[in-house]
């Protein structure tokens, strides 16, 4: 069964990340959490494709390379149980989300961040 690979950039500054994406590659808003209050997640589509942005105050200044890949599998704690054997690191348990995901954060081998989700 393939998964989906949802690729999210993180910035400081969202609203001017989401009209660049919407001004070069006619990205549409389709999500935005929360819902009330300032945004920590924004979802683009372009063409059939989704991206994400997440808004980080911390990372303003920080070289490029700030991109989170956001990957749906099918049990978040069984694929959890695999990233250490296969060279990643997992710090830490999956968290269920107030948004409706169950979410490992992790790295993968070369130490680039990679959320596992599954929706609950």
């Amino acid at each position: 069964m393939p998964s989906n690979v949802i690729p999210m950039i993180i910035t400081h500054d969202l609203e001017r990340l989401a009209r660049f994406y919407a001004g070069v590659a006619g990205a549409r808003e389709t999500s935005r959490t929360p819902d009330t209050g300032p945004t920590f997640y924004l979802g683009l589509q372009i063409g059939s494709s989704e991206l994400g942005i997440v808004a980080d105050n911390g990372v303003e200044g920080a070289p490029a390379g700030r991109v989170l890949l956001s990957i749906e599998v099918p049990d978040v704690d069984a694929a959890l149980s695999r990233v250490e054997s296969l060279g990643g690191q997992a710090p830490a348990p999956a968290n269920d989300m107030p948004w409706g995901q169950r979410v490992a954060h992790v790295k993968d081998p070369d130490g680039n961040a990679v959320n596992l989700t599954t929706s609950t």
